[in-house]
């Protein structure tokens, strides 16, 4: 057999390990292996299974993962979210679809110092999906607007997945994590104009509810939930001016997360360690499946499968867009059954090659990746954003209610990522002003 038709054949056992629900990490490091001992022998895969995890481990840049983690399980158990949620309802909840649009703002706010799509989707449901109902909001709008606004976590700086990302594409973390800003902003906004424009055209939707707060409330509100917006300032200022590295701007911000939760007498001893312990086990979880890509990419770079797809394309003169279409479409159809890393780490190694071919800026692929990914959390059959929120809900709402309500937003996803494809500089212009 050629090395060409042991790579093909490695992703198609890939593929199919996946589909009988083989963990990520273990299914890339099993095809790895077998490919590489096909394809050069014992040693060379004896040898990569040795070297791959030390030098990977060594990475400064990833070193940036467990802070972004470890600030984001603080805010989590500190009760970060309720004071974001308690805020934007105050403050914005009395106008046409507010709980609603509260609750986008809030997911965003919170989303950008959790750094998890999921764990704000559960953070959220549990705090704003019952406010809606009580006030008699649709359940289709209820839940979806959580599982939709969720999505923000990858998207908003810090992110994980441009981290990561960042690492396999050598590409600059700073600027891609400056380039999620504008995407990230874009989102949460069409999302509230959809929100609005719906309940503007029926009512019923979204009842105002029949409350009114005083200035004192208001001022108060404000006061609880200040540093959320000062912390993610401070990461973004030092990324933007060059004064700190995504590692040291994601420690810093730790600090001071954990330092507000102490003042704020919101953070015991438990909940510090199982803070410590949360974000260990994530980060180890993470490296796992990124060692096993790192794996998988040497296994396909031997085989020949990527030089082979990107003579295919160039020798076959598709269009860049007829070959984001496709990506596209091999994007949410692997979303309906991964959860959104794994779904990135699981593709780099075959669309990467591919994107370069199609002379694709990879800071911009990087936000179009990160896109594609959090949508396939909103997609049936297997919309793990859903399944979070039904989580949540139990038998009040039932699955189908709540992807019914998923496709709104997923119309307004489609319309945001045309946003983002004609117009790449939403993604570019941040990083372009960095040094």
């Amino acid at each position: 057999m050629s090395s060409l038709a042991i790579g093909f054949t490695g992703i198609a056992g890939m593929i199919l390990l996946l589909i009988v629900r083989v963990p990520i990490a273990v299914s890339l490091c099993v095809v790895s292996i077998a490919g590489l001992w096909a394809i050069r022998g014992e040693r060379a895969a004896l040898g990569a299974l040795g070297q791959v995890p030390y030098d990977f481990s060594a990475s400064w840049t990833l070193s940036a993962v467990p802070m972004f983690l470890l600030m984001g399980t603080f805010a989590q158990k500190a009760g970060i979210a309720a004071s974001v949620f308690r805020a934007a309802r105050i403050l914005i909840g009395y106008i046409p679809g507010g709980l609603a649009i509260a609750t986008n703002f809030a997911a965003a706010l919170f989303a950008a110092v959790s750094g998890s799509s999921l764990a704000t989707t559960a953070a959220m449901g549990r705090l704003a999906i019952p406010e809606m109902l009580e006030h008699k909001y649709d359940k289709a709008l209820a839940t979806s607007v959580v599982a939709a606004a969720g999505t923000l976590g990858a998207l908003i700086p810090p992110s994980v997945a441009f981290v990561l990302y960042g690492w396999y594409a050598e590409q600059s973390v700073s600027k891609l994590l400056m380039a999620g800003v504008l995407p990230g902003i874009l989102t949460a906004l069409v999302y509230c104009i959809m929100i609005y424009g719906r309940v503007r055209a029926k009512p019923s939707l979204a009842p105002v509810p029949d409350e009114s707060f005083t200035a004192a409330e208001k001022w108060s509100a404000i006061r609880d939930v200040w540093p959320m917006p000062v912390i993610i300032l401070l990461v973004l200022l030092g990324i933007y001016t060059g004064t700190t590295t995504p590692t040291e701007a994601g420690a810093a911000a730790a600090a001071i997360t954990l330092l507000v939760s102490i003042i704020r007498r919101q953070m015991t001893r438990k909940l510090f360690v199982e803070s410590l312990t949360e974000a260990t086990k994530t980060t180890a979880m993470l490296f796992f499946i990124v060692i096993g890509t790192v794996l998988f990419t040497k296994f396909l770079a031997l085989s020949g499968v990527p030089r082979f797809i990107a003579s295919g394309i160039r020798d076959g003169n598709l269009s860049p867009l007829l070959v984001l279409l496709a990506i596209c479409v091999f994007y949410l159809i692997l979303g309906m059954f991964l959860e959104g890393i794994g779904v990135m780490l699981v593709s780099l190694p075959i669309l990467l090659p591919i994107a370069k071919a199609s002379g694709y800026d990879l800071i911009w692929f990087g936000v179009i990746v990160v896109k594609f990914i959090e949508i396939g959390l909103l997609t049936p059959p297997v919309g793990l954003n859903a399944f979070v929120v039904k989580g949540v809900v139990k038998d009040q709402v039932e699955l189908g209610t709540i992807f019914k309500g998923l496709t709104w937003f997923l119309a307004a996803e489609a319309v945001i990522m045309v946003l983002l494809v004609a117009f790449p500089q939403i993604s570019l212009f941040l990083p372009s002003l960095l040094k």
